[in-house]
């Protein structure tokens, strides 16, 4: 795998390829393969839509991605590519889009095992009740994307 890690404004993210396809987004405070860093042109290309991004001027990206999961992981993630920037979802939505309407846990754990963040919208996922759950690097981060989006969050929560 070829990785670059470079800083955004929710701090150091970690972007990996193989086979020309990202395969990885690495979060803050996650820890990050024992490689030496090594830039391609899909990593700065990467890089520079996720600064765009990070910056308010992108809201799809337009990369090759490919993440490795189980086919009901997969059907989770293509969902999650679904949900339009600036909006949000629930977990049970989630598992209804995907065929499994009393799955919610099981989206929740497929959107936890998520390889490629950010890129693969899980923060755009919240609980049935509008509150902010599980996302790998913190709360925090997550509220801050879904701001960054244009999301109103109050006391943990938005309207859903």
């Amino acid at each position: 795998m070829e990785l670059t890690v470079f800083d955004t404004p929710i701090g150091p993210l970690g972007l990996g390829e193989e086979e020309g396809a990202i395969v990885r987004l690495y979060l803050p405070g996650r820890p990050l393969p024992r490689l030496m860093p090594h830039d391609t042109p899909l990593l700065a290309e990467g890089r520079r839509q996720l600064l765009e991004y990070f910056a308010g001027a992108r809201r799809a990206f337009d990369l090759p991605l490919d993440p490795r999961g189980t086919p009901f992981q997969l059907r989770c993630w293509q969902a999650l590519r679904e949900i339009p920037y600036g909006t949000v979802s629930t977990y049970g939505r989630q598992a209804l889009r995907v065929g499994c309407p009393r799955g919610f846990r099981a989206v929740g754990m497929a959107n936890h095992s998520n390889p490629i963040p950010i890129l693969i919208p899980c923060h755009r996922v919240v609980g049935a009740d509008g509150r902010l759950t599980g996302f790998a690097s913190g709360l925090a981060h997550k509220q801050a994307l879904l701001e960054l989006e244009g999301v109103e969050v109050r006391g943990g929560r938005v309207r859903v």
